[in-house]
């Protein structure tokens, strides 16, 4: 089997991000979704409109999102419009917050052994393709944050992030944290959530992760901890699990003293579970080969 590629480059520009994606010689076909993290208010290590802004204008892409299911700005869609707003995201891009009203698409997992359906944002069903763009940092529930949450948690309608965490058991937020999933079940359903995004674009996907502001915390926290560790680079590939596995490597081999913090975070929550049984599922390959561009 042929290793998938995963470019890299060590500058972190608004031009690199698109130099990069360049590389991978994709066409995105029809409408695209550009997943981002909005970055919940108070946070300070989001990746800002801004800096995005080239690579989703050459894309032609709609910026996409989904509502929250624990309490914050993001929880409501009333909410969650006005802090895109906030964050500046409508000044530059049309954004379309998916799961905004109506029922969930339902997307069906057949082999799942933890959950059996994963419930995204109708508006999903408006484009035929996906970019993700990726803030790469830790996080305090799957360990790390990169491509792979971002298909499985970010897709997710609020009630799917609620059925995600609890592994099946709970579609009402309100109750997701009485009803909170085994650690590896949780990670294993985001693998089979993140299977399901997959499959329903059909190749039509290509993924950036930038490891820059690398907090042991995700953007979705209100009060971070600040990044722990030294600017890496940008990453992309047509691999999502290639992608996050190149960028952990990256923290390994680093020489910088804040890695094992870092790490820490991702261990102690077994987060390359996520890894491993995505690769399982078929999501994507742990082999790479890592390309690096000047």
């Amino acid at each position: 089997m042929e290793k998938a590629k995963v470019y890299f480059i060590k500058d972190i520009t608004p031009e690199n991000v698109v130099k990069i994606f360049e590389k991978l010689e994709k066409e995105l076909p029809g409408k695209v979704a550009v997943k981002v993290h909005s970055g919940e208010e108070g946070n300070q290590n989001y990746l800002h409109p801004e800096f995005m802004r080239k690579i989703i204008e050459k894309v032609n892409g709609t910026v996409v999102e989904c509502n929250t299911a624990y309490e914050g700005e993001r929880n409501s869609t009333e909410k969650h419009q006005k802090l895109m707003e906030n964050h500046g995201w409508t000044k530059y891009f049309d954004v379309d917050i998916m799961d905004a009203e109506g029922e969930d698409l339902v997307l069906n997992i057949p082999n799942g052994k933890v959950i059996k359906e994963n419930y995204v944002g109708k508006n999903m069903a408006n484009y035929q393709s996906m970019l993700v763009l990726s803030h790469f940092k830790g996080h305090p529930m799957g360990g790390y944050g990169g491509a792979l949450k971002q298909l499985s948690i970010g897709c997710a309608s609020s009630i799917g992030k609620a059925w995600i965490h609890s592994g099946g058991k709970e579609k009402d937020q309100t109750k997701l944290w009485d009803n909170v999933a085994e650690q590896n079940k949780f990670l294993e359903a985001m693998a089979e959530s993140a299977l399901s995004v997959v499959k329903y674009f059909k190749g039509n996907m290509a993924f950036i992760n930038i490891m820059c502001n690398m907090s042991v915390d995700c953007d979705c926290c209100s009060v971070a901890e600040d990044p722990c560790i030294k600017d890496i680079g940008i990453l992309a590939s047509l691999d999502p699990v290639a992608i996050d596995k190149a960028c952990i490597d990256l923290v390994k081999n680093s020489n910088d003293e804040g890695k094992a913090h870092f790490l820490e975070r991702v261990e102690s929550r077994n987060g390359t579970h996520t890894i491993d049984v995505s690769a399982n599922l078929g999501v994507g390959s742990k082999e790479y080969d890592l390309i690096e561009i000047k």
